[in-house]
């Protein structure tokens, strides 16, 4: 795994409908990776190796991450913001943050009422109650910060034993495994067509355009799933996946069912290579996979996941080798495919 390059695109900005910033990292790893590169309306980067069959494969790793937008500067210089994607707004108190405006990019916290004289009967704290502190006095807050500019969270990302932890894992630990995959797979047998989308956490929005301008004959999405292995969580019948168990191939969540014989020749490809995995039935959440599903015809999908732990938060964690699996399975996935396979129903 490529920590150096995970750091650099867990850390750089892109929330969704602005994902420049990571968009231009995965050109710059595509480019010379890929016979052809190409940049849609919406935003979405698609990375092309042409196979020696009319049979296309499309692999999809989203690029946005969670993150605000502001929509009013107060009289006093704070900023009020609109999310972009679903936070938990209990992980959002006393968090630092940036604030992208388009000449600069600004340093802020999110402030928090100290215990000292927060009252038992405050009101449950939501992303409506979120406001920025820039440190600056409010005429020149007025002056640099517009309506419209973004915000995301400052963290970096860091090794803690044998796991990762950082913010926006969710997608750029899967945006990682499939840059590593399209550098492996050489000479397939199918056109593959590598795509990092945009806007996936607002509803999956880049994925069904890209499904319309390609439309392959089958599509793989990558996504982080639950980990709930957590003390917190202690019923079982909650479970979804564990940390350092392997890859998980998903069988379903609340936006998509798989189409079995993919993910049956994923786990068969796994045990076959000796590639750690699990399976996946994740009650809830929706993935690029959707996107794909039935946009312009219906057609065989699957999944990859990596188990995550700490989802949404500016602390997601994920085990080294589950992201090794994830790639090892995707390009296993690849390589052995070539347009004969029977996804039928």
């Amino acid at each position: 795994m490529d920590f150096d390059l995970l750091c650099e695109l867990t850390e750089t900005s892109g929330v969704p409908g602005y994902e420049d910033r990571v968009r231009d990292l995965v050109r710059r790893e595509l480019d010379g990776v890929v016979d052809s590169l190409r940049t849609d309306a919406m935003g979405n980067v698609v990375g092309t190796v042409e196979g020696s069959t009319d049979y296309e494969v499309a692999i999809a790793a989203h690029m946005d991450e969670i993150g605000f937008m502001v929509k009013h500067v107060t009289d006093e210089g704070f900023l009020e913001i609109d999310a972009l994607g679903g936070w938990d707004p209990d992980v959002l108190r006393a968090q630092r943050v940036t604030v992208h405006t388009e000449s600069e990019d600004l340093t802020g916290v999110i402030g928090s009422i100290p215990t000292h004289v927060r009252s038992d009967d405050d009101e449950e704290y939501s992303v409506e109650d979120v406001t920025i502190d820039l440190g600056l006095p409010a005429e020149e807050v007025e002056q640099r910060v517009s309506v419209g500019d973004l915000v995301s969270t400052d963290q970096t990302t860091v090794r803690m034993g044998d796991q990762i932890t950082g913010k926006a894992l969710d997608d750029r630990v899967c945006l990682l495994a499939m840059l590593a995959a399209a550098e492996r797979v050489e000479d397939p047998e199918v056109t593959v067509h590598f795509c990092a989308t945009v806007q996936e956490e607002l509803g999956v929005r880049g994925a069904p355009a890209v499904g319309a301008d390609l439309d392959p004959d089958l599509a793989v999405a990558l996504d982080v799933t639950v980990a709930n292995d957590i003390p917190a969580v202690d019923d079982e019948g909650k479970y979804v996946t564990r940390l350092g168990d392997g890859a998980a191939i998903k069988v379903k969540d609340s936006s998509v069912v798989t189409t079995p014989k993919v993910y049956r020749r994923m786990a068969a490809l796994a045990d076959e290579r000796d590639i750690d995995h699990q399976m996946e039935v994740l009650p809830s959440g929706a993935t690029d996979t959707s996107g794909f599903q039935n946009t312009r015809r219906a057609r065989p999908v699957g999944a990859i996941s990596i188990p995550t732990r700490y989802l949404h938060t500016t602390t997601e964690t994920a085990h080294c080798d589950d992201v090794e699996a994830a790639t090892d399975l995707l390009t296993a996935f690849l390589e052995t495919e070539d347009g004969q396979h029977d996804y039928s129903l």
